[in-house]
């Protein structure tokens, strides 16, 4: 498969025509991404022998070997679908063969095989990773437009600032809107490393453990671990890419409109020849710049409101969708919603969250300042309700200017 160094596997393969790369735990049911951005856990496969890696986080490389998982002979015709079909009403393999211990033993053992997530890696890891200590003055969590601004903001300030930012490269939704795309990305990156700010690239905030030294954040990076204490703290976490709810919303080719916008912005790639927008209300000035650079780069594009929509056709792939008026052919359908606030990792710090419908979901509470309700610990961007990457830039910024005048 032919890919360019740092681009994400799951774009290559996408590009290069392999659209199913993994398989559901039970039936079988042919998956690909649907946000592109390591949250939706539909694109995990085997890397050099390792599972269950998130292949649109996983940057292509020389020689890389990826294969499909839980899949015989392949993930694009998996044999084991005829799960899906034996079982089309649901199994409950608790209640297998229950009439024989003996021969419901053999039903869960045969079960366990057909199930799961992978198998074990190739060769066992020979030692445990490093881990270090990292001492800030401000810790920022997240790279997109909000995080990256924010963190500028401080070290400008003479403040010691690192950044945690988990996806192949910091930017967040400036990758994946055409008002700004990579360019603007890759600037602002720039300026948050030419201010002083420590960025840690594709690293994980696992999560904050408040009963360690007075709290301590936990980071997976690609070469170690390490355990950040900070001063102050700054959630930038911005929103999850979600689904809507229509008939057959899990079929491949069903992906969010964020991701096609990232593919094209970010990697070059249009995703479809004939793309379905399906989008819910609120987001009609996004969704039209979509549509606009879609239509631009050669694809047709058709928009269809949320409540028009029925269901999806086609079982490898989208091929078409049903709406209330008519069938629509297509080859990528495109679910727009408001993102969902990525406020968990807040939560654990004990920042106070609310359910905010039109916010996206559980947004952090703030105040005008930007401060959460824990002490020393703000908030900024999508997580605190969706903004958008210009809105929420200028709000990272703000917050920024604020913890740099009390750190």
């Amino acid at each position: 498969m032919r890919g360019y160094r740092d681009e994400s596997i799951a774009a290559a393969a996408l590009a290069s025509g392999a659209r199913v790369l993994s398989r559901s735990l039970k039936y079988h049911r042919p998956r690909t991404f649907f946000c592109l951005e390591g949250h939706c856990s539909g694109c995990l496969v085997r890397l050099s022998g390792v599972p269950n890696l998130r292949a649109c986080q996983a940057p292509c490389a020389p020689g890389a070997e990826v294969e499909g998982q839980n899949a015989f002979p392949s993930t694009e015709i998996d044999l084991l679908g005829a799960v899906d079909f034996l079982f089309a009403r649901g199994m409950d393999h608790h209640t297998l063969m229950t009439g024989s211990s003996v021969l419901n033993r053999l039903a869960n053992k045969v079960v366990r095989q057909l199930s799961g997530l992978g198998k074990l890696p190739s060769h066992a890891a020979p030692e445990l990773p490093e881990v270090q200590r990292y001492d800030v003055d401000v810790c920022v969590i997240g790279g997109g437009p909000a995080g990256l601004e924010a963190a500028a903001q401080v070290a400008r300030a003479g403040k010691h600032t690192v950044l945690v930012d988990d996806q192949l490269r910091p930017g967040g939704s400036l990758r994946a809107d055409p008002r700004t795309g990579r360019g603007a990305a890759e600037a602002s990156w720039r300026g948050a490393l030419a201010a002083g700010v420590a960025v840690l690239a594709r690293s994980t905030a696992i999560g904050y453990f408040p009963e360690d030294d007075g709290g301590v954040l936990a980071v997976s990076a690609p070469e170690r671990l390490y355990r950040v204490y900070a001063k102050q703290w700054i959630w930038a976490t911005g929103g999850y890419a979600v689904n809507l709810p229509f008939s057959d919303n899990d079929r491949p080719g069903v992906i969010a409109a964020r991701a096609v916008g990232r593919l094209l912005v970010d990697h070059g790639i249009l995703a479809g020849d004939k793309i379905a927008v399906v989008e819910a209300p609120s987001l009609g000035d996004d969704v039209a710049a979509l549509a606009r650079a879609l239509t631009a780069a050669g694809a047709e594009v058709t928009r269809v409101p949320l409540e028009r929509m029925t269901t999806v056709r086609g079982r490898a792939w989208a091929s078409s969708i049903d709406t209330v008026d008519g069938r629509v052919e297509c080859d990528v359908v495109a679910v727009a919603a408001i993102p969902a606030p990525a406020s968990e990792g807040a939560r654990q710090q004990g920042c106070r969250v609310v359910l905010d419908p039109p916010a996206g979901g559980f947004r952090i509470v703030v105040d005008a300042d930007g401060r959460t309700t824990a002490p020393g610990v703000w908030a900024c961007g999508d997580v605190t309700g969706y903004l958008g990457p210009a809105a929420a830039a200028a709000d990272g910024a703000r917050v920024g200017a604020n913890v740099a005048a009390v750190a």
